[in-house]
């Protein structure tokens, strides 16, 4: 036979698919094969397990005082109007949502500052510089209090939200100084070599080039921030002795005292203090899928 004739014989007929070859039967994963039920009966399992703590505040909160139904039928909003007004959520709510835009935007700006530092630049203290920002988030932030407080009442600012603030950024920063310096180094470097040969200084071509590409980075770090200052208890404890300038993790610890906890106020003002949590959450989801650097380079 010829050698045109064996190559003939070899090929696969044109047009014909050809069969991808199996996996031999050893290296198969488990669940390659396994049913269905298999994988959705445990996920089943678990999302009951962790909606039912969820079920229980909403019955709580919506079910009349005093009810013992299971369903919460016939549905009051009571305990939502007494904690917004009697208990002075509506202030309460105020102050979280100054404190948390606050933070976030001071985080913001300082991590990035910082992080483009550390991505592009060489110095000699930077490798014992991102061991002492790794290192710190060793420290639990209760050590902090009794030297912050000390600080805060040099500074006068004992019973003011900048305090909080200025303590929520400081605790935020070293994770994500070091998250947006990761975000900044996966942005090619060629490119803000382009932009500075079309005769853009360092700024411009920052501010032009990468900062667009960070977007989905900046967004998930500032909200991280948001929502570790929204949900933060001992800063504004500690730091705040007014009613009116007290956070609402303050707000839902008024709620239970030594000798009786009002239930009803107290999931009331829980669902308050979750919606913004879970609004932004669902606002990152979008963002933390996205590739941020998707395009940036074309081959």
């Amino acid at each position: 036979m010829s050698t045109t004739q064996e190559a003939t014989a070899v090929a696969p007929a044109a047009g014909r698919p050809v069969p991808e070859p199996q996996r031999p039967a050893k290296y198969r994963r488990a669940w390659d094969e396994a049913p269905r039920w298999q994988i959705y009966l445990p996920l089943g399992i678990y999302l009951i397990f962790t909606l039912i703590p969820f079920y229980w505040i909403l019955l709580f909160a919506l079910r009349p005082a005093g009810s013992t139904s299971l369903v919460p039928w016939p549905m009051t909003f009571d305990h939502f109007e007494k904690v917004w007004t009697e208990r002075a959520f509506g202030t309460y709510f105020q102050n979280s949502v100054l404190v948390g835009v606050a933070t976030l935007v001071m985080t913001t700006l300082v991590a990035l500052a910082g992080g483009y530092a550390l991505a592009r630049f060489d110095f000699k203290i930077k490798r014992a510089f991102m061991l002492g920002l790794l290192c710190s988030q060793f420290v639990p932030g209760a050590l902090l209090l009794v030297p912050l407080f000390e600080i805060f009442a040099e500074l006068q600012m004992i019973n003011s939200l900048g305090s909080v603030i200025l303590a929520e950024t400081v605790f935020q920063l070293p994770l994500s100084m070091i998250l947006i310096s990761n975000f900044i180094k996966n942005v090619p470097y060629s490119l803000e070599e382009a932009a500075w040969v079309d005769g853009c200084n360092r700024m411009t071509a920052f501010r032009i080039v990468v900062l667009p590409l960070l977007r989905p980075g900046l967004i998930a770090v500032g909200s991280f921030a948001f929502v570790h200052s929204w949900n933060h208890f001992l800063f504004a404890l500690m730091f705040l002795n007014n009613q009116d300038k007290q956070t609402i993790p303050v707000g839902l610890n008024t709620l239970m005292s030594a000798d009786s906890v009002d239930l009803g106020a107290l999931a009331a003002g829980g669902i308050i203090a979750a919606v913004p949590v879970v609004i932004v959450f669902a606002f990152i989801q979008k963002w933390l899928i996205t590739g941020f650097s998707a395009g940036a380079v074309k081959g």
